[in-house]
């Protein structure tokens, strides 16, 4: 293949006969089209395969033929098949059986006939010999694979050999690299870098990237293969190589750095979480060896997510909870710590956690990812990690307690107010004009205030769904309350258009506003833990029990009233002065005389019927009918399949429910006052926020330099470590054990009261074990 550097174009060689040609005549003409966007995208094929694998169709280039000159000689072109010539088919076949013989001659056949193995005949959609020789591996081995490699490096094409790329969609990208990482074959990898792979290579079609369907998202790059999959050695190679070391900062398409690739591929397993965290801290490590002045846990994706962040807002617990807590004790890797141990005294532990991304002191926090993200998996679990459980307990001590119990004040104030000027309405024609006199003028202001507040419930309620998004299922839960407050402020806002209008049907929106208003008071049950767990419960029966029942029970109801009321008779008519009756009765009460409400009324009829529900039904209407057998059958049909099967049943549901949700509960609650607490924070002016921040500021730098960070101080008492940690105290944070410091190889530190004289001079890797017998205090 001859190139043009001028021109920009490379020029093949082509060994076909006429014949050859004319049967790829018509894959030519579908390759045109495929060049022109007229035909349809490659197939999703496996990537390999033992059986006959579909080939590209072969794209127009330019070539140099090098049997034109047989034709001008009188030449016949001999069709039949020539055992030198190496197409790609028989290329493919021999790496694939990983014999080398069959490869005999390939190097002086590409040299007489000018062809290298990086040249489009030798490729499939871009798939190369190589990559098919290193997909047949046996044993980690294909010896076809380096006599490729030495072939393409004495035709010189090395380069574009190794660095060749799948041209598919499906598999764009993906390189010879690529393949040999999830081949697991270290000696391959070190083959490949060494003869100039790039080891920055991007493999991002789309059965690398999330998608419906069987795919595998790695993170792109050979680094994050190599760390998805779990191959440590890999890894360290990569990163540390003399050729071309790995770059951890690069980020993908989707701008997730190798850490965020790996917080995708965690799936909260044990197993898997071990080799996760375990991955993540030696990328970590290596990455602050080789560039110390890289963050590179601060590397926000596309997203605006940090590899913590990313792992809260994708509920990975097990590598979310590691990096809450990750800790290293040795000096040059201190500053990647999360967690600082302070002290130690027996079973008590002071631990220091570094707050930054994590409180809603900052934007885009993950207490603000994880309290609002309510579609987000083990969110509830999260929460109740060390550091953030006790977070959200020391906002609620500090401010967030106190202003609830304000609120709750201010909202049995509106309350009172409300259902005073409520019971006080006037019989007139809405608008009322005000009265010039005191009670008068404190009527007129208790209605602006009733109208003032619930304006702030209609207008809280559309900023808080704006804010949050949820899902309908997640808003029933974790928004029960703020659905009720929205709904309370548009049936009063609804009631005052209808009063300002003239129409007395405001009267039937306002009364229930009023319920509703009553009914909210529950929302602050929240700010007592027993209370708050009882609501919750209530909540839960109602939006899953009772709404079930209640769909049901409605069928059975509105069916059976629609058979009754077919069946009943119209009673004849005992006074023909109807309206003079009913106002008779209105006034004076009920009359012999008086026209009773026909039965023929569906909605009287269904209201009797679910009289019979409650017990409390008659049989005055079972006089009037039809048809005796068949009003009977409706009657006892009703009677069996809501008031002895739906009632039954749903008490049953309950009780299950009640037990089922007992611990449920317990977590929606502390979700709820979470929320509470976030929204009470936001509102809060900034004077006010900066006042109430939680946590101390701190230097936990080392002798390399100062290291300034926000913390926040837990204390814990567990008796499972206290024996292990008397060897481990120090009153520098951070400093567990006393050869820790640069100089304490040399020099031993001074030691700490309560420390077992045995491990006094221990080194760092040695774990002290509390005797009992030989304990001893030494002068300080």
């Amino acid at each position: 293949m001859q190139k043009s550097e001028m021109f920009g174009f490379a020029l093949e060689a082509d060994d076909r006969t006429e014949e050859e040609k004319s049967l790829k005549k018509a894959a030519k003409k579908d390759g045109l089209a495929s060049s022109l966007g007229l035909c349809k995208e490659a197939p999703k094929a496996p990537m390999d395969t033992d059986y006959q694998e579909e080939m590209e169709d072969i794209k127009p280039t330019i070539r140099f033929n090098l049997n034109f000159d047989k034709r001008i000689r009188g030449e016949e072109q001999d069709t039949r098949k020539d055992s030198t010539k190496f197409t790609i088919e028989r290329l493919f076949e021999a790496v694939a059986s990983r014999d080398v013989r069959k490869l005999d001659g390939l190097h002086e056949y590409l040299h007489r006939n000018m062809k290298k193995l990086s040249d489009s005949l030798y490729r499939s959609y871009g798939k190369t010999t190589l990559m098919k020789g290193l997909l047949h591996l046996k044993d980690g081995n294909n010896m076809t694979v380096q006599m490729l490699l030495d072939i393409s490096e004495k035709m010189g094409d090395i380069k574009e050999f190794v660095n060749a790329a799948y041209t598919s969609p499906y598999y764009k990208g993906q390189t010879a690299l690529h393949i040999a990482i999830e081949r697991r074959s270290i000696t391959y990898v070190q083959l490949l870098v060494k003869k100039g792979a790039d080891v920055h290579a991007r493999a991002c079609g789309k059965f690398f990237q999330p998608h419906d369907g069987p795919y595998f998202y790695f993170g792109e790059l050979p680094l994050s293969l190599a760390a998805c999959t779990n191959q440590p050695e890999m890894v360290d190679y990569l990163m540390e190589n003399e050729y071309q070391q790995a770059d951890a900062m690069l980020r993908d398409s989707q701008g997730n750095t190798v850490l965020h690739a790996l917080v995708v591929v965690a799936d909260n397993s044990k197993e898997n979480t071990d080799f996760i965290t375990s991955m993540y801290d030696r990328i970590l490590t290596t990455t602050a060896r080789l560039h110390p002045k890289v963050k590179l846990v601060d590397i926000e994706n596309n997203k605006g997510l940090t590899p913590l962040k990313m792992a809260a807002k994708t509920g990975k617990i097990g590598i979310f909870s590691h990096i809450l807590k990750r800790e290293f004790h040795q000096s040059h890797t201190k500053h990647l710590s999360r967690k600082f141990t302070e002290w130690v005294y027996g079973p008590v532990h002071c631990s220091l956690f570094d707050l930054a991304s994590v409180d809603s002191y900052e934007n885009n926090s993950v207490l603000e990812i994880l309290v609002y993200g309510s579609g987000i998996p083990n969110r509830h679990e999260m929460l109740q990690t060390e550091l953030l459980s006790r977070l959200l307990e020391e906002k609620w001590k500090r401010f967030a307690g106190r202003l609830f119990f304000l609120q709750f004040l201010v909202y049995l104030l509106y309350l009172a107010i409300f259902t005073i000027v409520g019971y006080n309405k006037k019989d007139d024609k809405p608008p009322f004009p005000i009265e010039y006199n005191t009670l008068g003028y404190l009527y007129f202001a208790g209605q602006v205030l009733v109208l003032v507040a619930n304006c702030y419930f209609f207008i809280l309620g559309i900023v808080d769904m704006r804010r949050k998004r949820p899902k309908l299922q997640t808003l029933l839960v974790d928004g029960y309350y703020e659905i009720l407050f929205f709904v309370q402020g548009i049936l009063f806002l609804i009631s005052t258009g209808l009063y300002l209008g003239g129409r007395q049907e405001y009267l039937g929106f306002l009364v229930m506003c009023l319920a509703f208003s009553w009914v909210n008071v529950l929302y602050y049950s929240r700010g007592d833990k027993h209370m708050g767990i009882y609501s919750v419960m209530i909540q839960k029966m109602i939006l899953s029990d009772i709404l079930r029942f209640l769909f049901v029970y409605l069928v059975f109801l509105f069916g059976f009233s629609a058979a009754v009321v077919t069946l009943l008779i119209e009673p004849p008519e005992k006074n023909t002065t109807a309206t003079r009756a009913t106002r008779f009765f209105e006034h004076t009460g009920p009359s012999e005389d008086c026209v009773k409400v026909s039965y023929r009324n569906i909605s009287y009829t269904t209201l009797q019927l679910f009289k019979f529900t409650i017990g409390m039904g008659d049989m005055e209407f079972t006089q009037d009918y039809q048809y005796k057998e068949i009003f009977y059958v409706l009657l006892i049909g009703y009677i069996i399949l809501t008031y002895i099967l739906l009632l039954n049943m749903l008490i049953a549901l309950m009780n299950r429910t009640v037990e089922k949700i007992t611990m449920e509960s317990a977590s929606i609650w502390k979700l709820q006052r979470a929320i509470t607490i976030l929204d009470m924070e936001r509102r809060l002016p900034f004077c006010l926020k900066e006042r109430f921040r939680c946590g101390v500021k701190k230097n936990l730098g080392t002798e390399t330099g100062d290291d300034h960070r926000w913390c926040f101080r837990v204390e814990e008492v567990n008796w499972n470590k206290w024996n292990i940690n008397l060897g481990k105290i120090d009153e520098d944070p951070g400093y567990w054990d006393c050869t820790q410091s640069p100089d304490s190889e040399s020099t031993p530190r001074r030691p700490n009261r309560g420390r077992s004289w045995r491990g006094l001079f221990a080194g760092s890797r040695r774990v002290q074990t509390y005797q009992s017998t030989e304990m001893s205090l030494l002068p300080v």
